[in-house]
This record gives structure tokens, C-alpha cells and sequence, in this order.
């Protein structure tokens, strides 16, 4: 009896202890995922979540600038429109949705701290990378760089959401990749179209487009490689993008349109006589449709001087024969829309029209050629950007970065507040080594596109190029279809 008495107990006991606890498999430890440990990434996969190059979402920083220069606050970036695919900072990081530390991430699918990536995709932190999974260390081997130079208007009217060139400001920017914080460096047109060329800061008289044609005087140097005086044509002395590239035997050409074609009077290598008056410098109505100051090739005595200025100082009809091969095409092509067609809003004669509607039509036309041509397919770069926002005005800008320098020929020398630059204009990249519908927020000037091309030929960089705090374009931008 008592030995089934204690069976009893213990039956009961057991029954009592199922029914108070429930199984493990329903408890709440049971149902979280599996836990997953994460090391830290080594060798290339650190080195490519390095933060030293990176940019933040919001512009990103500059290399500090040279001693005795003031750094300039970077425009915040422009409220851009997203492209329909994937849009990237070049922090590597997409601009678009939000994301969390670790999570997802567009162009190379998902992937966790430290993991690989497929070729060419945006990396946790370090940007694009290669198929290897390292990150882009140098640029690619472009062979063909093309510059389309519009003129006077400011980012938010040439690649905003308010643009009238659909063409540029839809087509092209779902075809390349848009960097949204790039400035020019100089008003007016010619200061800053020279400083591209040169690496020249403007006189007095180029930041006025030079309405008389007359050599800089006196012809001092300072610090930089910069000329010293007044006037607007610089000494033969004075080095250049173009005599650099002749040095190492490789070509340029700038394509003008409205010179050395029918129905012109200007022809090729165009220009004012020594100390005549240039009546197209006073950008009116009635100037016509070739002006000097969009031409900044012939303020220079080492090209006015040369028979390269007849040759390769030419008409835009010259473009589609030198695009037929690619051995006819120059290393460096430079490329002008008339007044009639660079979005200039001053009307080229009486009652035309004028603004951004018309340099869309241009590009229509012309980026075409170029993207079809097998130097562009094979290794080439095109940059769309313009010589300077307005200087005054409702739309006004006189914004700088990158460690934009105080201009040794500037009428005052005194810095209030940032030193001014070109204002903010953006530049659109199409190349087969950039991928399509990105958007950059890293803060460039042209300085650092002059600096970009040099590095791309094995070339010095000239003037302003040389500044410790003016960065060429990263590696990482041209990652894409190439390896």
C-alpha cells in the first residue's frame, strides 16, 4: 500500500510540473534567430572600409589646405532628383532609402560587414571596388577625355529638378554619374575657363572677359606657377594643359562653334588683334554667336603663337570627321557651344532665344557623335559642366571648395569670411568606366578636373592643380563595365 501510495505522489508530482512549466521549444530564447558573430575584416576588405578618402552623405571633407591658404566652407549639396536606379555618394553608401549599419546595400546585393562584393560595387565604406573585391587605387587607362563647356547658369537651372534640357538633366544623367557639389572656381566666363586650361587665377581684366585684348603686365611669377599683372593674355612662358599633352606627343583640340565655318567671319584660332578692343566681350544682343571670351586657348602667347593655334583651334564641324577613327581623335577635345546654344541667358542676337532650352538642343546633337564614336567606347571620358554660375542677380553665387585660393591678382587681397570661387554648377561624368544613375556628393572644382586629366595622362600638374588640398577625381568614381 505504501509502496503504491508513493507511486501515486510521483505521478501526480510529474503531471503537476508539465502542466506549471512550458517546453523549451516555446520559450522565448527558442524563438529569437540564430545569433551571428561578426569579425572584423582584414587585409583588403580593411583597407577598403578605410574612412582616410571617403565622404560623408552630406559633402564630404577635403584634404586640408596648403599653408597660408584659407579652406572654403563647401556648398551644402542640391536637392537633386533620384534617378530610377540605384543613386550612390561617393562614401559608397546609397543616397537612396535608408539603411542600416551593416544591412543591404544596392549594386552588389546584400552583404555583411566585411563581406565581398561583385565587381565594380559600392562598398560598406570604402566606394566602388573591383572585380578582385580592392578598391579602386588609380584611374583607368582613358585614353580620350571630352569637355563640353556650357556657360552662366547655376546648378539648380542646368541639372535640377527646374531644368529645361531634358535631354541633359534626364537622358544623360541616368546614363553617367552626377557630382552634385562641383564648382567653378572664377567669374567671369574667360577666368574661369582659363584657370581650367592653366591652373591660372584671373586678373582683373579676365574676370571682366577681357574687353581689351592685351598682354599681362608685368610678367612676375609668385608662388603656384601664377602671373603676376593686368591684362588678359598670358606670357608665352606660361604653361598650359595643351602644351603639356604636345610635350608627351599626345593631341588636343578645342571644337568652337561659330569659327571657321560658313557664314563666319572668324576663323580658325580667332581673336582680337594686341590691344584692340573685343566688341563680343560685352555679352549683348547684338555680339553674335562667336564670342573671344568663350575661346580661352588664344589667351595664351605659347598657342597664339604656334601653328597648333590654326590647327587644332578650329570650327565644331571639325568634330564628327576626328570622331570617324579613333586615332584621329585627340587626347583632350574641348568642346564650345555658340552664344546661341550655351545656355547662356544673355541672347545671342536681337530676340533669339536663349537660356538652358537651347543648349539642350546642342547636346542632342553632339553628345550622340561623341558616345558612338569607338574612342569614347573604347576608353573615353566625357565631362558636361559650366564655366560659372551668375555673378549677380536673383541666382547669384560666388560659392568655393576644395580649398579655394585667395587670387594673387584680385583687386583686394583682404579675406572676408570664405574666399570666393565660381559658384556652384555641378558636372555630369559619361564614360564606360562609370556607372549609370549615380549621383556624387564630394566637392570638386576644376581645378580638380584639370588635375584629373593630368593624372590620367602622366602629366604635371599646372598652377592651382598642384594645391595639396585640390584631389583629382577617385578611382573608385570609374569602376563600372571595365577591369
Amino acid at each position: 500500500m505504501s509502496a503504491l501510495l508513493v507511486a501515486v505522489f510521483l505521478g501526480f508530482g510529474v503531471l503537476m510540473g508539465k502542466a506549471a512549466s512550458p517546453s523549451i521549444s516555446a520559450t522565448p530564447a527558442s524563438a529569437r534567430s540564430r545569433i551571428k558573430l561578426v569579425l572584423p575584416a582584414t587585409g583588403a576588405a580593411a583597407t577598403a572600409t578605410s574612412p582616410t578618402s571617403t565622404a560623408s552623405s552630406s559633402g564630404g571633407e577635403t584634404s586640408p589646405p596648403a599653408s597660408g591658404e584659407a579652406e572654403a566652407t563647401p556648398t551644402p549639396a542640391p536637392t537633386t532628383k533620384t534617378p530610377a536606379s540605384k543613386t550612390t555618394a561617393s562614401s559608397g553608401k546609397s543616397s537612396t532609402g535608408s539603411e542600416e549599419a551593416g544591412g543591404s546595400e544596392e549594386a552588389g546585393g546584400s552583404e555583411e560587414a566585411g563581406g565581398s562584393e561583385e565587381a565594380g560595387g559600392s562598398g560598406a565604406e570604402g566606394g566602388s571596388q573591383t572585380a578582385a573585391g580592392e578598391p579602386a587605387k588609380k584611374l583607368p587607362p582613358i585614353k580620350h577625355v571630352f569637355v563640353i563647356m556650357l556657360s552662366d547658369e547655376p546648378y539648380a537651372s542646368v541639372f535640377g529638378p527646374s531644368s529645361t534640357a531634358p535631354y541633359l538633366s534626364g537622358t544623360l544623367e541616368h546614363q553617367g554619374e552626377l557630382l552634385v557639389a562641383y564648382h567653378a572656381v572664377a567669374h567671369e566666363e574667360l577666368a574661369d575657363e582659363a584657370a581650367l586650361i592653366s591652373g591660372q587665377g584671373p586678373t582683373a581684366e579676365t574676370a571682366a572677359n577681357c574687353a581689351t585684348y592685351s598682354d599681362i603686365a608685368p610678367t612676375d611669377s609668385e608662388a603656384d606657377e601664377q602671373v603676376l599683372g593686368s591684362g588678359c593674355v598670358y606670357p608665352s612662358s606660361t604653361q598650359t594643359l595643351p602644351g603639356e599633352l604636345e610635350a608627351k606627343h599626345l593631341s588636343w583640340r578645342a571644337y568652337v562653334q561659330g569659327i571657321d565655318e560658313a557664314g563666319t567671319q572668324a576663323g580658325a584660332c580667332a581673336h582680337p588683334a594686341a590691344g584692340a578692343a573685343d566688341p563680343t566681350a560685352n555679352q549683348t544682343a547684338s555680339s553674335g554667336a562667336y564670342a573671344t571670351f568663350r575661346n580661352p586657348f588664344v589667351y595664351f602667347g605659347s598657342i597664339t603663337g604656334s601653328p597648333s593655334c590654326a590647327l587644332d583651334d578650329v570650327g565644331l564641324s571639325a568634330l564628327k570627321r576626328d570622331l570617324a577613327q579613333p586615332k584621329d581623335t585627340p587626347s583632350f577635345s574641348y568642346i564650345v557651344p555658340d552664344r546661341c546654344h550655351d545656355a547662356n541667358p544673355t541672347p545671342c542676337t536681337p530676340g533669339a532665344p536663349a537660356g538652358v532650352a537651347q543648349a539642350n538642343a546642342f547636346l542632342k546633337q553632339v553628345v550622340p557623335e561623341i558616345t558612338a564614336s569607338k574612342a569614347y567606347k573604347e576608353a573615353g571620358l566625357l565631362v558636361i559642366t559650366v564655366d560659372e554660375a551668375p555673378s549677380s542677380g536673383a541666382s547669384a553665387d560666388s560659392s568655393s571648395c576644395c580649398g579655394q585660393p585667395l587670387f594673387p591678382n584680385a583687386p583686394a587681397k583682404t579675406l572676408v569670411g570664405t574666399p570666393k570661387g565660381g559658384g556652384l554648377v555641378g558636372a555630369l561624368l559619361l564614360s564606360p568606366y562609370v556607372k549609370a544613375a549615380q549621383t556624387n556628393q564630394e566637392p570638386y572644382n576644376d581645378f580638380s578636373l584639370l588635375r584629373t586629366i593630368e593624372d590620367l595622362f602622366a602629366l604635371k600638374p599646372l598652377g592651382y592643380a598642384a594645391l595639396p588640398a585640390v584631389k583629382a577625381f577617385e578611382p573608385a568614381m570609374f569602376t563600372a563595365g571595365k577591369s
